[in-house]
């Protein structure tokens, strides 16, 4: 049974909001604590992390979900607008309103660090604060721009519209910023990783992977850098994250797969601190171990079996199952588990905890709230791959792609050994999608390259891709590899393993594949997204 919850009106006080944003202004900085000691700053620092997470709006506007039909009445108004790319009209812990809210309030309080760690002076034992609180600020901005902007555009660089990158604690009323284009922002965040990198010392937290560790803002500058299309550092940070000896710090899938795959125990261990893979650990107000758990919620959108045995776990580089015995167990270690029922068709990996905070025991009240994994291993191994695949390092990549391969395959089925000859017969043998027929390639629109169709390249990257998208499953980032990919997606009504429409489509470079502004920061006088 689905426990009630009172949605959380939390937002963190923000210049760019037209709500609360004068009182608070008017109490800045007067009635501010003092930060001024370098203890002070480390605490300060643990609320650069944003509370609301991100997750929930980009997974649902990625092709990871299809839409079971109005005749399930399993969803709210907030799951249907972002499943439909339309701007939200709902307050919710995870509307682009909260989220955008979370992660400015996060930067503030970066910022204010910053301004502390300067006011002392610069003294040597603020100095791994700096570098925390640089990675913080690096870190929102960069999921700013990827939800609320286009892809990163060398080709668009001065007209595609960026967000505004605060350097500086808010000291003004009522404040006018202009939002700049894309390649400005990715232009700050490259300035503070190259200054905030070097300073990141482990050695200052209790527990480090709730904060920005090195393994971890190794592997963000990875992602980065990637999405950034500079490939050499993208390979140089995730070979620092990864160590000589990757294989020891991807998750150990068989020991998860061993435990009861219900929405607290599998979960919880999966985003266990214990584990080497995970690098980065967060907490958010999020209802994402309802919505990606074996519970009713939102099950009129989401990742079902028509997405799984024709997109996300079948038709792959190491072999097909048999759709019609749901064969997963012969091809994965942890392989993901169906639910169906009336009205219930999900088909998941058991990776976000469902966790309630009371407010009200009696009444029985309170938030949801979840735990997930933002960083890890396996994202540095794949990114690396990838970087290596755009650089023609196809032995490199190889030699990636069948680290992660050896460890989430069951071998006792399948040959996990992937060659560059399976590689490129699998890419060309495999049809490209189409709406009514999937298939797990996906035509590729990139506009930083010119992409041979048939080429060993592009077998390539379809090969990254498609463990990308298994890997982070669930995860948000598929989202963001449509857009700097430039694939085309649709939103289609199944039933079972049939399309029974398609009823729009996401077209390339697309403007709603920038999510619009919150409206009242547009009433506030930013300039809106196109539409």
């Amino acid at each position: 049974m689905i426990k009630k919850y009172i949605k959380l009106a939390y937002l963190l006080p923000l210049a760019f909001a037209a709500v609360s944003c004068d009182d608070y202004l008017d109490e800045m900085p007067d009635n501010r604590a003092e930060v001024d000691t370098s203890e002070k700053i480390e605490k300060l620092l643990v609320s650069a992390y944003p509370e609301n997470s991100y997750i929930l709006c980009t997974e649902l506007a990625s092709d990871n979900v299809d839409d079971y039909s109005a005749s399930n009445p399993e969803y709210e108004r907030i799951h249907e607008e972002l499943y439909n790319w339309k701007e939200v009209s709902e307050d919710d812990n995870e509307s682009p309103k909260n989220v955008w809210s979370a992660l400015y309030g996060a930067i503030a309080n970066a910022n204010q660090a910053l301004q502390a760690i300067n006011d002392l002076g610069n003294p040597e034992s603020t100095l791994a604060s700096r570098g925390e609180a640089l990675l913080c600020r690096a870190y929102a901005h960069f999921l700013l721009v990827n939800m609320f902007s286009q892809a990163y555009s060398a080709q668009h660089s001065t007209s595609d519209l960026g967000i505004p990158f605060m350097t500086a604690p808010e000291i003004e009323l009522n404040p006018k910023y202009e939002r700049g284009t894309v390649a400005e922002v990715y232009e700050l965040i490259d300035k503070d990783l190259q200054e905030g990198l070097p300073l990141i010392n482990d050695a200052i937290y209790d527990v480090p992977k709730y904060h920005f560790n090195q393994k971890a803002a190794y592997t963000f500058a990875a992602r980065f850098y990637l999405f950034y299309q500079k490939w050499d550092k993208a390979i140089e940070y995730a070979s620092k994250a990864l160590g000589s000896a990757p294989q020891e710090l991807l998750r150990d899938v068989s020991y998860i797969a061993s435990l009861p795959a219900n929405g607290q125990v599998r979960p919880e261990a999966y985003n266990s601190s214990s584990l080497k893979c995970n690098f980065l650990l967060q907490t958010g107000y999020s209802a994402l171990g309802l919505v990606f758990g074996p519970y009713y919620v939102c099950s009129r959108y989401n990742h079902g079996n028509m997405i799984a045995n024709m997109e996300t776990f079948n038709f792959a580089p190491w072999g097909s199952y048999d759709t019609s015995t749901y064969n997963y167990r012969r091809m994965y270690k942890l392989y993901p588990n169906i639910y169906a029922g009336t009205n219930l068709d999900k088909t998941l990996v058991m990776s976000s905890p469902y966790m309630f905070e009371y407010t009200d025991p009696v009444a029985g009240i309170g938030y949801y709230r979840t735990v997930y994994c933002p960083l890890t291993a396996e994202e540095a191994l794949i990114t690396r791959a990838e970087a290596y695949v755009m650089k023609e390092m196809y032995t490199e990549a190889l030699a990636d792609i069948n680290t992660w391969t050896g460890n989430v395959l069951n071998t006792n089925y399948i040959d996990n050994n992937l060659t560059d000859e399976e590689i490129q017969a699998w890419a060309k043998n495999l049809p490209y999608h189409q709406f009514d027929a999937p298939s797990p390639k996906k035509h590729l629109n990139p506009d930083f390259m010119t992409i041979e169709e048939g080429s060993k390249q592009e077998s390539y990257i379809h090969a990254v891709l498609y463990i990308r998208r298994q890997e982070l499953l669930h995860k948000g980032m598929r989202f963001f590899d449509i857009k700097r990919w430039g694939i085309e997606i649709a939103r289609r009504t199944v039933d079972g393993l049939n399309v029974v429409s398609v009823d729009d489509t996401l077209k390339v470079r697309d403007n709603r594949c920038a999510m619009q502004l919150p409206s009242d920061v547009i009433a506030a006088g930013m300039t809106p997204n196109p539409r």
